[in-house]
């Protein structure tokens, strides 16, 4: 008689660690588009750091917090044991960053255990930025509805949720080191090609016209 699969369920050790990191990457992604350190300190004095950070957090945390639960949900499908785990370090190093005015954000990973194909370690890894890109295409009407009842919020919102996704999914399929796109392209050479030159030509695309900005 098999062992029965896992269930798609969240440690409280987990929920905090997601938490955490998507607090700590919406604060690194506020301080990062307001122009980083004292311009990005000033700016949120005078402005409020509400907005900005709602906005860091609906677009790019929400960004990071999907695709590593997609990570999860693909796992566990595949009878795997997984779980996020935040790295403290890198979200330190997240805010640290955007205050010196760029951005370096790694803020943990999904760790699962169990027997895997290399398919199904395929599909784990392409699951983060194919919701990256899901993402995209949700936030594309968020901008044209914030241009329709004329709100900045939403449309910068859509715009820049556009972006940051769009990012995300290139970014993570770059076939190097820890990076999804190299456990694609050990596992299908067409399917990394499928993906990957579409998202990169989308992405410089929405750079191109300044989505996001």
């Amino acid at each position: 008689m098999s062992a029965p699969s896992p269930s798609l369920s969240f440690s409280s050790k987990e929920l905090q660690d997601l938490a955490l990191a998507w607090i700590a990457l919406g604060l690194a992604f506020a301080i990062f588009f307001a122009g980083g350190g004292q311009r990005a300190v000033t700016g949120i004095l005078r402005g409020g750091i509400v907005g900005p950070l709602l906005l860091s957090l609906l677009t790019a945390g929400m960004g990071f917090l999907l695709h590593e639960v997609a990570h999860k949900v693909v796992a566990v499908r595949f009878g795997q044991v997984a779980e996020f785990r935040a790295d403290y370090g890198m979200l330190f190093l997240a805010v640290v960053s955007a205050l010196a005015g760029f951005i370096f954000a790694a803020p943990g990973a999904v760790h699962h255990r169990g027997r895997l194909t290399r398919r199904e370690h395929g599909l784990i890894a392409l699951a983060g930025p194919a919701t990256n890109v899901v993402l995209a295409v949700v936030f594309l009407p968020v901008f044209f509805v914030g241009l329709l009842v004329n709100s900045e919020f939403v449309a910068l919102a859509g715009s820049r949720g556009l972006t940051i996704n769009l990012f995300l999914a290139t970014f993570n399929m770059l076939p190097f080191g820890p990076l999804d796109g190299k456990t694609v392209l050990g596992w299908s050479k067409t399917a990394f090609a499928a993906f990957f030159v579409p998202s990169v030509v989308l992405t410089i695309g929405a750079f191109v016209v300044g989505f996001g900005f």
